[in-house]
């Protein structure tokens, strides 16, 4: 006899505890943006268990036994379960792209523009996202786990930070976004407000008529986003 369909206060109640039993790596590797929408998509029956190459065959025996379902592999088309690693950037090459910066999902990554990064270590989940997005190849990975894998090679305190520091993040860029938006609206109220002085040596009528319509589509777009966000 099939399942009865679950309440939305049950998919929530097993959303939270799929995510927490994730080890929050936010690598993408699941085929998920980051380790909370694979929990919710779990949750709601949309994916299967056994897409988390992190967590590794323990991590599929605890999603397993909240969802219900049978144990299986690890889907090989996700990757393979292995020990945890961090990344290492060799100073000497690089060369303060911020690439990496913008690519780490933890902010484990401190530098700034033309100079050097360095990683910082207890942050790193071992993600690899910012392997690829290297210019010149200066980022490796390192095993600091030995044979240990999966849940054996993570822990529960080392996940929470990593969740932890994720949610800043995301709540950072969220505000960064929001004072870029109020920013880009205050430059083209300016504009509009003086748009004689803007369009100063315009003799063309329609061409100043154009620069109004760029500036008033900015700003409308600029407001929408203030709006959504």
């Amino acid at each position: 006899m099939p399942a009865l369909p679950r309440t939305a206060p049950e998919t929530q109640a097993l959303f939270l505890c799929l995510n927490d039993a994730l080890p929050q790596t936010q690598c993408t590797r699941c085929g998920f943006p980051d380790c909370a929408s694979y929990a919710r998509a779990m949750a709601e029956g949309q994916a299967p268990i056994n897409q988390c190459p992190p967590g590794g065959q323990a991590g599929i025996e605890r999603l397993a036994a909240l969802t219900g379902q049978p144990v299986v592999p690890l889907n090989p088309e996700h990757g393979t379960e292995g020990p945890r690693h961090v990344a290492l950037i060799d100073e000497a090459w690089c060369i303060g792209c911020t690439l990496c910066i913008k690519a780490c999902p933890t902010d484990a990554i401190l530098g700034a523009n033309k100079q050097m990064h360095t990683v910082i270590e207890p942050w790193c989940t071992g993600c690899e996202l910012c392997i690829p997005v290297c210019p010149v190849d200066c980022i490796a990975l390192e095993n600091v786990t030995g044979a240990q894998t999966g849940w054996a090679a993570w822990s529960p305190a080392l996940a929470q930070t990593a969740r932890s520091r994720f949610e800043s993040r995301q709540h950072r860029l969220v505000q960064e976004e929001a004072t870029h938006q109020r920013q880009q609206q205050a430059k083209a109220e300016h504009k509009l407000a003086d748009l004689a002085e803007h369009t100063k040596g315009t003799e063309n009528a329609p061409e100043a008529d154009r620069k109004r319509a760029i500036i008033e589509a900015a700003l409308a777009k600029a407001k929408a986003r203030q709006k959504l966000a």
